[in-house]
């Protein structure tokens, strides 16, 4: 069912501005991010996609070594070369695609930004956060988001709509490599997204994801215009 469209001052408080859809994996937030852009595209709104790591020929040049788990075992990559590597991604979207676009006065929406890296490599992987966010001062600039709207499940109901097979075990060593680091992992994810939200209300929204997508997404809207 088409996803009906925004109204228009909320669509006016959108355009210029720069949305992140972030959550754990499994979060159901890539059909709320499709339900969201559907709206917006059909309130006249001109939206700017793009997706981490990626978005720019380097970018997926750069997400197929990230996310390529072949040799994860005999050549581990080390979390601050993943770290900067995230960091270099996305220091190319800016310059190339959101910058650009935001000068345009479009609506730009990223699929993980940097709230990921602070809950997987930081908050799950150990890395000190004021470190990477030094490092991500440099790769932004001033183009930090408006909104970073994160989509809260947990882990468990995560693995499960993932791959329904894996009830009871542990998570599928087939999935990429950061998706496949295990259940205490992804529960250290989640925890994560949450210190941040608490630590900047004001920047982020959260969204319960265990339900069913059609209350995520009059959560998302009514979220969203609250916050903006």
């Amino acid at each position: 069912m088409p996803s009906p469209a925004l109204d228009q001052d909320l669509a006016d408080r959108l355009r210029g501005k720069f949305l992140v859809f972030d959550g754990p994996d499994g979060s159901g937030k890539s059909t709320q991010l499709n339900r969201f852009i559907e709206a917006a595209e059909a309130a006249d709104l001109t939206v700017c996609e793009v997706r981490e790591p990626g978005g720019t020929h380097i970018g997926e040049e750069i997400r197929k070594v990230l996310l390529d788990a072949k040799h994860e075992q005999s050549h581990p990559m080390d979390l601050r070369c993943e770290m900067l590597l995230f960091m270099a991604s996305r220091a190319q979207l800016i310059a190339q695609r959101v910058e650009p676009a935001i000068k345009r006065g479009e609506l730009v929406i990223a699929d993980r930004f940097i709230s990921s890296t602070l809950a997987y490599q930081g908050s799950a992987g150990g890395l000190p956060i004021p470190d990477i966010l030094a490092v991500g001062r440099v790769a932004l600039g001033k183009y930090w988001p408006n909104l970073v709207v994160v989509f809260d499940v947990d882990a468990q109901t995560a693995q499960l709509r993932m791959n329904p097979l894996l009830r009871g075990k542990e998570f599928d060593a087939s999935k990429d490599r950061i998706e496949s680091k295990g259940e205490a992992f992804h529960r250290r994810v989640r925890q994560g997204y949450l210190e941040q939200a608490q630590q900047d209300p004001h920047r982020y929204l959260v969204i319960d994801a265990t339900r069913e997508p059609d209350p995520i997404y009059e959560d998302l809207i009514a979220g969203i215009s609250g916050k903006l």
